[in-house]
């Protein structure tokens, strides 16, 4: 299955994530914020997270499928002042998504055509097995 990527999402979250509860997170990193902005979320629309960095991500690297419930992308203005006086005005874009855990899943193919473009992962579902 082709989904986008969401990387550096700390393994805490993730662990979090595997518990079943949904989850709303508020992502900065402009990689992450370029490919939430190119999917509509829906039932059917999967997102794969790992923790492992966008320049390592390769073949192999474990993470998670989440469903995508809902998005919304934000642009904040940060003012800073010193003794008064008008020290530095920035703005910071930010998303906001809410995800709900699907699956265990391993990095088959990366797609990564640069900061402008989103992410793509190819996944595999990973299943695990009991024996009884």
């Amino acid at each position: 299955m082709r989904c986008a990527a969401l990387t550096g999402i700390s393994p805490e979250l993730i662990k979090d994530l595997k518990s079943g509860r949904p989850r709303t997170i508020e992502l900065q990193s402009t990689h992450n914020i370029v490919t939430i902005a190119s999917i509509e979320p829906g039932p059917d629309t999967h997102i794969f997270m790992t923790s492992v960095d966008i320049e390592d991500l390769s073949a192999g690297d474990p993470g998670i499928c989440v469903y995508l419930v809902s998005t919304s992308l934000s642009m904040k203005r940060i003012v800073e002042f010193s003794r008064g006086m008008y020290y530095e005005e920035r703005e910071r874009m930010s998303a906001r998504v809410q995800v709900r855990y699907c699956a265990t899943s391993t990095v088959k193919e990366v797609f990564f055509e640069g900061l402008t473009k989103p992410t793509e992962v190819e996944v595999l579902k990973s299943s695990c097995y009991h024996a009884g």
